[in-house]
């Protein structure tokens, strides 16, 4: 009779060890990645762009908190901000809190879903029968009903306050010490607001350098931002895979975008055109499955130097 309860026993206790390292240990094991990316004219000193994303402020989240603004002290040239701030419609203070510091430098921001709209709890498994019947987000899904709307306005107006740019399908400028960088996003795709026919055309003469920003990396806008030329791209959204398996890496990306580029620097051709891409894993998640396993948390500190 032991024996034939020793291994579901002994499955029980790996699976329970594992949730606790996710939930308890790696989900809170921020970390801080570094890439170096070459994409600027020859000649025009290097940039430093800190990208964040996909906080998903819960309140009470306070060494993510403390985190967040300890990144004050990296004093990169401007900030990037790929959206999905929240996961509580009351964590905006909190959110708004520890991006303070982040706030005294340039910056601008696109948002997400979960800025919009609050979280709504779901069977992870149907991330993996989803991408199987080739449905993500609003893209081949009826769009969600009885949702709770987040006061994602108050994000806005704080942002806007603190003098970053709000790219929502639209262009902005930053000038950095005497260069013009010129920024182009657009609201979010998971959930079909973004409007690229609003921003077409390409980088503007006038920049020294240009990139575009979204929340979601679906390839229609990769395509697009590819196609235009832009030399860069960042985007969030795909938490890395979030549960990941060790020694192959994601299952899903919550996207079209296929699991090899789900998060960190890649590259995206389109049109005859190449650009880099890089995707967030970012350093939250959904206030319902609050775990990650070989996926850590992260911020990145972008390093932007001439072209070989």
């Amino acid at each position: 009779m032991r024996a034939r309860y020793r291994v579901p026993l002994s499955l029980a206790a790996a699976g329970a060890a594992g949730l606790v390292y996710a939930a308890g240990f790696e989900a809170r094991s921020f970390r801080l990645r570094r890439v170096t990316v070459p994409v600027l004219p020859s000649g025009m000193r290097p940039l430093r762009v800190l990208q964040v994303s996909d906080i998903h402020m819960v309140g009470g989240q306070r060494k993510k908190q403390r985190w967040l603004r300890s990144l004050a002290g990296l004093r990169p040239d401007f900030v990037i901000n790929t959206g999905d701030n929240l996961s509580d419609p009351e964590g905006v203070p909190e959110a708004l809190d520890a991006l303070g510091p982040l706030m005294e430098f340039p910056g601008a921001y696109v948002f997400g879903s979960n800025d919009y709209y609050g979280p709504a709890l779901r069977n992870p498994a149907r991330y993996v029968v989803e991408k199987l019947q080739g449905r993500h987000g609003l893209n081949g899904n009826p769009p969600a009903k009885n949702v709770v709307h987040n006061p994602w306005e108050d994000l806005r107006d704080t942002f806007d306050a603190a003098g970053w740019l709000d790219l929502t399908n639209t262009r902005g400028t930053l000038k950095i010490e005497g260069v013009s960088v010129e920024l182009t996003g657009l609201d979010d795709p998971h959930i079909k607001r973004d409007r690229y026919a609003e921003v077409a055309g390409g980088p503007s003469s006038s920049a020294d350098f240009s990139m575009g920003v979204v929340h979601a990396p679906y390839l229609r806008v990769l395509d697009a931002f590819t196609a235009d030329r832009y030399p860069l791209i960042l985007a969030g959204h795909t938490h890395g895979g979030q549960l990941c398996v060790p020694f192959y890496g994601a299952l899903v990306t919550n996207c079209d975008l296929d699991t090899d580029r789900v998060k960190g620097l890649s590259t995206h051709t389109a049109e005859g055109h190449t650009s880099y891409l890089h995707v967030s894993a970012g350093c939250g998640t959904n206030r319902y499955t609050p775990v990650r396993f070989a996926c850590p948390p992260e911020a990145t500190l972008l390093t932007l130097v001439g072209r070989e």
